[in-house]
């Protein structure tokens, strides 16, 4: 469920965030090109699909919407995008997972400090949810409401976000969480 006032659980405590989120076109190095990156030679591992009545095993999705509620918008699409294409992009996973992605890619672009990239990502993040939500004829999808995350991709194409940020710190720049229901055991 995507909340405001909701609080904050790490769905993967013991793993090990990145010392920074990186911000394209903003001085980070890339985390795996660069060998300053935070993940230089550590190659990720392929996720296994992500399954829609087993969502909360996932360590892939799990891992991505806990950057995600921290900030690490690049890294929660860089997760999320990877996940995507093992899950299969033409399938209704697939598709959900397509409208995270451009979620996490409307934080990026707050981050890059272009408006119209956040609109443009908020905005079709927005459209992929209300078609997945259609499709699926589902109110809740992998512990995530529909109506919850329409809300949110609504919310953070109308939003005014502050310029000069710190480049690199991981900043939640969304007024909401991307909560599961139920919290999975971790």
């Amino acid at each position: 469920m995507a909340q405001s006032a909701a609080k904050f659980v790490r769905l993967l405590p013991a793993t090990e965030l990145p010392r920074y989120t990186h911000i394209p076109g903003r001085g980070t190095p890339h985390p795996y090109r660069d060998p300053r990156g935070h993940s230089y030679n550590r190659k990720p591992p392929q996720p296994r699909p992500l399954h829609e009545e087993r969502w909360a095993e996932n360590r892939s999705y799990l891992l991505a919407l806990d950057y995600f509620n921290l900030g690490f918008y690049w890294e929660a699409h860089d997760e999320w995008d990877r996940l995507w294409r093992a899950s299969g992009p033409d399938t209704t996973v697939g598709r959900f997972l397509k409208g995270l992605v451009k979620l996490a890619a409307a934080g990026i672009k707050v981050r890059e400090e272009s408006i119209h990239g956040v609109r443009r990502h908020a905005a079709s993040a927005g459209e992929v949810f209300a078609d997945v939500a259609a499709e699926s004829d589902q109110d809740r999808f992998c512990g995530l409401e529909f109506t919850t995350l329409q809300f949110a991709a609504d919310r953070a194409a109308q939003l005014v976000y502050p310029a000069e940020l710190e480049v690199g710190r991981p900043l939640r720049v969304f007024p909401f969480l991307l909560l599961p229901e139920p919290i999975p055991l971790s």
